[in-house]
């Protein structure tokens, strides 16, 4: 599974950024925050959930800890946006190339305007996907701001 190229692709991005983190594949899909913190023995507050939604016809890439739920409509007034909705499995995977469950923060086939939950700040390390269900990698909150290129902010 470690040469999925969807993991490729993720493996490419963070040693490109200069990441400190190595992917690691699990034997288990983790395709949520429970699964994934479970497997890897941390709390779901730890897990960053990759989770893209439709902004008015544009991809919004949400980097949430695992511990909370999106309020879209304090999210989309703060971003100006008219409406926040979950995207399709379909939407996901045009804009990203990544499958809902897998998607990770970096490796996306074109650019996704990206914010990162301020919740994930107060753990040493986060866990995020890596392109597919078997494969996350550590990083930190200050990393994930500096890889993605995101924007801090406050989800709920």
């Amino acid at each position: 599974m470690s040469n999925h190229p969807n993991v490729q692709r993720v493996a490419e991005a963070l040693q490109a950024a200069g990441a400190t983190g190595e992917i690691v594949i699990l034997d288990e899909a983790v395709p949520t925050a429970a699964a994934a913190a479970a497997e890897l023995g941390c709390e779901v507050g730890a897990i960053a959930n990759s989770l893209i939604f439709d902004g008015d016809g544009a991809p919004v890439l949400i980097l949430t800890s695992g511990a909370h739920r999106v309020d879209t409509a304090k999210v989309a007034a703060e971003l100006g946006i008219a409406k926040l909705r979950r995207a399709t499995p379909d939407f996901v995977k045009e804009h990203t190339g990544q499958s809902i469950g897998g998607v990770a923060p970096v490796g996306h086939q074109r650019q996704v305007g990206t914010y990162v939950d301020t919740a994930l700040e107060q753990y040493d390390v986060v866990w995020a996907a890596a392109g597919i269900p078997h494969s996350v990698f550590p990083t930190t909150y200050a990393e994930l701001l500096e890889l993605t290129k995101g924007t801090p902010i406050t989800v709920n």
